[in-house]
């Protein structure tokens, strides 16, 4: 018995193993593939990006350094995201327009590899007890109400949760009943590694034409494009070299030639969101959750955010400590951020579709886009950084990520995160919530001090995901602030071994590997 089975092994499930791990939870996570790595999560098909949200996840929970140098990154700023093909300048954001931004030492983002980020996860949620097991295809799930089991490998594995991270074909989502809906596709889409006869026929970049998109990214062979047949391709006939040959003239208006295909595949535009990310024990995280087109490189850290949100309110769930509906929230909150980048793919795909008035329209959209406000809404809007969730109450920092409050002493809130516990973040001279914080001390960490910044505030409750859940002034209030860490974090009273989740699963009963 499990405290949880996770289905999938890839950048989502992984990073949802470590965080339950890291609450010393017993963790099995199941894998289809045999390998971890392949080509197509190696560079040049592996190629991703992850957003300045993402980036202050890693740091969160230590991992940033680890990453920057599996990826090869110096962690410098790159260009901010670009929307239906049009790049934009970072040097017209507006720092004004966004609040509560402090400088960090996250970078705002950088390209990684599916590698990369696999390898570092990988090793962390082993590290921490988690186990992993390759090569079992999961065949059945049931539940009772109390336990799930996955039958996988021609073996029944049981949990008290199980969650399905296993893409946009998941097969957790289908065998547990999950309503998936949303719109149907414009575009078949391609991405290949190829050799070209004359590569310089083709532009380097991001090219929209009359007829659809090719990318040539500086990866020698590396070709994406998008064909507006309604996504009537995907899948439905094997990739040749003469269909993506046919395909790259037609979309690109040029006669280049292929003369070898290494490795293909297709995908669409659908954009596919469950109604509930939750059904009884089963949860989904990641594409099983939600897909779309991969326009703006947001799935990968869509996933991330679902995992970081999931993984502390499940253990605290296990754990016994979680407040009445605590779980709930997950969907409350993951879902809207999930609908919100569905309906920012259609958009870019919308403006991309060709047809007679699509030039005028792209010129428009360029033009509100080059202005100094459409580039921070941009940046706002893809960063990672300043959604909200909506938690109630009239403070405009509770439901954002925190700031990275620097304290006199060189710590700063991000290396505060790193256990996997909220922080009771104090910053009044006399320590106002100290004694008030030390009630919920196994499961809120207590800091004290000035700091370089603060912002107008005086004491802030930041959850484990780094999102704040409480702010106030230079004279905080008590109540309120033991009214909020009561609401995240439960009662403060000693958890009773029948209120714990299912039978608990003791430290060194934790199961380790590979």
């Amino acid at each position: 018995m499990y405290d949880v089975v996770i289905v999938g092994a890839g950048p989502v499930g992984l990073f949802l193993a470590g965080e339950l791990a890291l609450a010393n939870r017993s963790v099995l996570v199941l894998e289809r593939d045999r390998e971890p790595t392949s080509p197509w999560k190696a560079l040049p098909l592996g190629l991703r990006g992850l957003n300045a949200g993402s980036v202050e996840t890693f740091h969160r929970r230590g991992m940033l350094e680890e990453l920057l140098k599996a990826s090869g990154a110096d962690g410098t700023r790159r260009a901010v995201s670009h929307f239906a093909g049009m790049r934009l300048d970072p040097a017209n954001i507006d720092a004004a327009a966004l609040p509560f931004l402090l400088p960090r030492p996250a970078t705002d983002g950088f390209m990684t590899s599916l590698d990369a980020v696999g390898t570092v996860l990988a090793e962390r949620a082993v590290r921490l007890g988690a186990r992993i097991l390759r090569g079992v295809p999961v065949e059945a799930v049931t539940q009772d109400g109390k336990t799930v089991v996955a039958r996988a490998g021609g073996h029944d594995h049981r949990a008290r949760w199980l969650v399905g991270c296993d893409g946009g074909r998941s097969t957790v989502r289908e065998l547990a009943g999950f309503d998936f809906v949303g719109t149907e596709p414009l575009f078949t889409g391609y991405v290949a590694h190829v050799t070209f006869a004359d590569p310089r026929k083709l532009n380097p970049g991001f090219n929209l034409t009359p007829t659809g998109m090719y990318l040539r990214t500086p990866f020698e062979g590396h070709l994406g494009m998008m064909d507006f047949d309604g996504g009537a391709f995907d899948r439905s006939r094997p990739l040749t070299r003469e269909h993506l040959q046919t395909v790259l003239r037609r979309v690109s208006g040029t006669d280049a030639t292929l003369t070898e295909v290494h490795l293909a595949s297709s995908f669409t535009d659908r954009a596919m969101q469950t109604t509930t990310y939750r059904n009884c024990r089963v949860l989904l995280a990641g594409d099983a959750a939600h897909i779309h087109s991969p326009l703006g490189g947001q799935g990968l850290n869509l996933g991330i955010g679902d995992a970081m949100n999931l993984g502390w309110k499940l253990a605290a769930t296990l754990n016994g400590t979680a407040p009445d509906g605590l779980l709930d929230t997950y969907t409350a909150e993951r879902h809207p951020v999930g609908a919100a980048i569905l309906d920012w793919s259609r958009a870019q795909v919308a403006t991309m579709n060709p047809g007679p008035n699509a030039p005028a329209l792209r010129r428009l959209v360029h033009d509100l886009l080059d202005t100094r406000d459409g580039t921070t809404h941009v940046f706002r809007s893809t960063s990672g950084l300043f959604h909200s969730y909506d938690l109630g109450g009239d403070q405009p920092l509770v439901g954002r990520t925190a700031p990275d409050f620097r304290l006199a002493d060189g710590a700063r809130l991000g290396d505060l995160l790193r256990e996997g516990r909220g922080v009771a973040l104090d910053l009044t001279a006399d320590r106002r919530l100290h004694d008030a914080a030390t009630d919920w001390k196994d499961r809120i960490r207590y800091a004290a001090g000035p700091v370089s910044d603060d912002l107008g505030f005086g004491a802030l409750l930041v959850r484990p995901d780094g999102i704040v859940a409480w702010a106030d002034g230079h004279d905080p209030d008590h109540e309120a602030f033991r009214h909020a860490a009561t609401h995240w974090f439960g009662d403060p009273r000693p958890v009773a071994t029948d209120e714990v989740d299912g039978d608990a699963v003791r430290p060194w009963q934790r199961i380790g590997g590979v």
